[in-house]
């Protein structure tokens, strides 16, 4: 595995619909431990998020880049941040379960979509990794729906324990 990918709402922070607001990001449970082990074993990540608020006219392009800033500070910094403006039915190609973001962050990343990892807490996220070649795996929260849990190739009861499951399955221990 090159990258692992992550989801940003409900999966890296909480959830806040429409955040535009920097002072309302908290890390999820397990956040920085699971940034951390990644980190110790060199392996990079990005985020990859839908923000449906921009097209919904909610938010600003300026207002989610100062959410990913927060998010980032707070996280101790991702190595890409990739989201996708678009409205649900806009047909656009990055919007997630579509592999558009995942495709971009591994380019951004300098690695191939098919040695990526993507972390979601949803199944558009899972479907967005098989969409692009990628693995995927599900860290179910309240929102998880039971079919999602259901048809998740791979699930995970955290962060740090669906990263140590991802460098366990990688030669090397993610080198």
């Amino acid at each position: 595995m090159a990258a692992v990918l992550f989801d940003r709402d409900g999966t890296l922070v909480e959830d806040v619909p429409y955040n535009g607001d920097p002072d309302r990001v908290r890390p999820m449970p397990g956040a920085g431990e699971a940034l951390g082990l990644l980190r110790a074993a060199g392996v990079p990540t990005g985020v990859v998020s839908n923000q449906s608020g921009i097209g919904r006219g909610l938010l600003t392009h300026a207002d989610v880049r100062a959410v990913n800033d927060r998010a980032d500070a707070v996280l101790g910094g991702l190595d890409t941040w990739v989201y996708c403006p678009h409205l649900p039915d806009d047909g656009c190609a990055c919007r997630k379960p579509r592999p558009g973001l995942v495709v971009e962050a591994a380019r951004r990343l300098g690695v191939a979509p098919r040695d990526c990892v993507v972390i979601g807490d949803i199944a558009a996220d899972v479907l967005a990794a098989r969409a692009a070649g990628a693995r995927g795996v599900l860290v179910p929260n309240a929102a998880t729906l039971p079919r999602e849990v259901a048809s998740a190739p791979l699930t995970a009861p955290d962060l740090p324990t669906a990263v140590r499951l991802v460098l366990a399955r990688t030669p090397g221990g993610g080198s």
